[in-house]
Parts: C-alpha cells; structure tokens; sequence
C-alpha cells in the first residue's frame, strides 16, 4: 500500500469513527428520552392521613408492598393553617399559603363581601380565590398534557383560564366504589397515552377521623379498606405492565387530632360582644374575626386573656407560619391549643345523640392547628421507576412535594418554596441519563473493534 493510500485509509477510518460515535449518541440520547417521556404520573391525595396511622405494616399488604418497592418518609409537614384547602393548593403549587392565598376552607374578601365556604357556594369557583398561583394541572394543560382528576376538590374551577382534560367533579366523602373504579379508569387512560398524569382525591380517612377520632375503631377499618384498595392498585399496575412506566405518589394534606369535645371548648361570647364582630369565619383550631375598627383595641385586649388560645393581630402572626401576608387573612386570627375548641357559643353547635338521648359532640377529631404539632404531621410515599426502592427518606413538608412531582414528569417547575435538598436523596439518578451511559459503555468498545 502507498504512503498516499494508508494516509487516505487513516483519515477515513477516524471521519467514520467519529460519526459512528455521534451517531451512536444521538440514537441514545433520543432513545432514553423517548423512554422517559412516555412515563406518567398516577397522584394519590388521601384527607387527612396522619403519619403514624401506617405504623402497623405487618397487617397493612398494601402499602407494605409499595414502601418496599418505593419511598417513605418519616413524615409531612403541612402548611399553616394545617387545613384541606390551603395544603391541597401548597401540594401542587409548591408555595407556601400566604403566597398562593388559599388561606383556609372558610374565607371572606372585604372589599367584595363574597365567601369561600370549603368549595361548596358558587362563589368558592370565582377566580379571586384560585387565581393566586399556578396548580400543577393548570401547568401541564398549558404544555399541551393531558391530565384526568378524579374528585379532586377544584378540578372542575377555571383556574388562569385553564382546566384539566378531564374532570370527576367532587362529592362529599366519595365511596370505596368511587375509589377502585377512578384507579382502574386512571390507569386505562395513562395506559392508553389519553392522559399523561391522573390525580385521585379520597376522603373517607378524614371524614371517619372527625367523627370518632384517630384512634377509633372506626379509623382502623377505614385504613384497613384504603389498604385493600392499594393491594388492588398494586395488582392492576402488574397485570397491566405498567410498573416500569409509571411513578405512583400518595400523600395526605395533614393529620388529626383528638377532640375532648365537651371539655375543651372556647366560648367567644363569653368574652366579647359578638355584635361587634363585622365578620366571623371558620370555627375550631383556627378563627378569623374583623371586629369593628372602634372596638378593635377593645376585642383584642379581652381576647388576650383567654387560656388555651393565641390572638394575633394580622402583622404579629409569627413568620413561620408564612400566612399572614395572605390577602384573604382577617385582621385578628385566632389560634387554639391542641385539642380546643374555639367557637361562636357552643350551643349553637351540631350534637349526635348516642342512644340513650344524652347529646354529644358530633365531631371527636380535628385539625388545623399549628402545623408543627405532632399529630397535624401526614405521609408521604413513592413507588416507580424514578424513585429508589425500600428507602426510607427523612422529614419533608409540604411545599416540597410540587417538585418532586415535576421531576418524575420532565417539567420545570415554577417559582415555588419547597427545598430539592429534602427530596432529591429519594430520586433516582436521571433514568435517561443512566440508561444512556449503560448502552454507551457496553457499545462503544463493540464499535471501535469493527472499525
């Protein structure tokens, strides 16, 4: 062979070298992403689950199959006040209430007169209430995703102008029925690519928990019935090969405590002069008030001498709360102690009779209080592909939640005020990432031997 030849020979080998190895990059970079791409997210929101109340897995299949297979941390901090609506929107917009201005399940705009009352008025879809931050749904629609929700209290708002694609409107306390046929009607559409991301709400733990408190009996069937539903859930995703494509998230919007209803409750009248009072919202672990301007100094004063209960004027509600910047915030907020009670007059107040005509309280459990106390703490687990497996994570909260959930989908999140550094130790490595480098180095010696 000639000088010239071999010359020639050396050059082409190293022009195709180097396009076979970007050719080879490209093919997997587009591979992986591809693989990523088509993976979905099933979220599961359960009212009002308390971190502890999965204590027991031995007796608990259902989610003892998905802790060994995911993720679970030790628990969720909420949002102040550790009510449903103010988490349901910090969960899926990362922000924090006095930011995204879902202050409570009861609020009133002075400047209109108009309420929210927990969603169930007309006026509670009025865009002043949702319109404070963008929900994750709402982010998804506008990429052009798809996104099914299944009684997800304010799936059915226009919300930025936004809906998602499909809607199962809230009812009151949707039944165990109502849950199985939403996961198999979830999964059929993420399994078919006509929704990309499917979120279910359920309330049974939540409703039982007021009603007889978090360590009833009736508690513990209603968790052992959610568990039942999770083995269902579990066994679908693998009759439907769908495990390596799908990451499922469940969490609870806060916790619950006991109430010792006739022990511990906080009779304002007992106090103040309610005439006085230009509007009152909400009743126990959290009150709103916006006394008449000449009596403010007055109310206040009186209210500051009540035992088991904090006042605050709007601007010394304490920073940590991260509430009172709120543009729906009252101009006096009312804190109760864990397990009182603050209301108008209790008399006023529903009871149930217990058989014998003797009334009681008609609710044995609540929530709200300060988010930093034990028993507001809920749970959180992960199962999927893009989460480690049988790991154990530490404490998060609340805000932190919306980016995991944008992680898992591929989205950048927005602006928001949760911390990556708490969730990123569940994450696996970027799956796309993994798997390109795993074909990359089993590939690349093959390839320079043929050349």
């Amino acid at each position: 062979m000639s000088v010239h030849s071999a010359q020639f020979c050396s050059q082409w080998r190293s022009i195709m070298t180097r396009v076979a190895l970007n050719v080879l990059t490209v093919i997997i970079l587009l591979l992986s992403r591809c693989c990523d791409a088509n993976r979905k997210l099933l979220v599961f929101l359960i009212d009002g689950f308390r971190y502890d109340y999965m204590d027991d897995l031995q007796n608990l299949a259902g989610f003892r199959e998905i802790v060994e297979n995911g993720v679970k941390v030790d628990y969720l901090t909420p949002d102040f006040p550790s009510l449903s609506y103010p988490n349901y929107y910090s969960l899926m917009t990362g922000r924090h209430c006095e930011v995204h201005q879902m202050t409570g399940n009861y609020m009133w705009d002075k400047d209109t007169m108009k309420e929210f009352l927990i969603g169930t008025n007309p006026d509670s879809r009025l865009p002043m209430w949702w319109d404070g931050s963008e929900p994750l749904w709402v982010t998804m629609q506008k990429l052009g995703k798809r996104v099914y929700m299944y009684y997800w209290p304010g799936c059915e708002v226009t919300i930025l102008g936004v809906q998602p694609a499909f809607c199962e409107e809230y009812v009151y306390n949707p039944s165990e029925k109502n849950l199985i046929d939403s996961m198999e009607s979830a999964l059929n559409m993420l399994k078919s690519d006509k929704a990309d991301m499917a979120g279910i709400y359920y309330e049974k733990i939540d409703v039982e928990g007021h009603h007889f408190g978090p360590h009833s009996p009736e508690i513990q069937r209603a968790i052992r019935s959610l568990d039942q539903a999770f083995q269902t859930l579990n066994q679908k995703i693998k009759e439907k090969n769908m495990r390596d494509d799908i990451n499922v998230v469940l969490f609870s919007d806060h916790g619950m405590t006991d109430l010792k209803w006739m022990e511990k409750v906080i009779e304002l009248d007992n106090y103040i002069d309610m005439k006085y009072i230009i509007k009152m919202m909400d009743r126990g672990p959290v009150v709103s008030l916006w006394p008449k301007q000449d009596k403010f100094e007055e109310i206040y004063q009186n209210l500051s001498t009540v035992d088991n209960m904090n006042v605050y004027k709007k601007q010394e509600i304490p920073d940590r709360f991260h509430y009172k910047n709120g543009r729906f915030v009252s101009t006096l907020t009312l804190v109760a102690e864990p397990g009182w009670f603050i209301t108008e007059n209790k008399a006023k107040l529903p009871f149930w009779k217990n058989g014998t005509e003797e009334a009681e309280g008609w609710q044995h459990g609540w929530h709200g209080y300060d988010n930093e106390f034990m028993d507001m703490r809920g749970f959180f687990l992960a199962q999927g592909p893009d989460f480690k497996t049988n790991f154990r994570a530490g404490p998060i909260r609340t805000v932190d939640v919306y980016n995991v959930l944008c992680k898992t989908l591929g989205i950048e999140p927005l602006p928001n005020n949760g911390s990556w550094s708490r969730v990123e130790c569940m994450m696996r490595s970027s799956a796309g990432a993994v798997r390109a480098a795993l074909i990359y180095s089993c590939l690349l010696p093959l390839l320079l031997l043929t050349l």
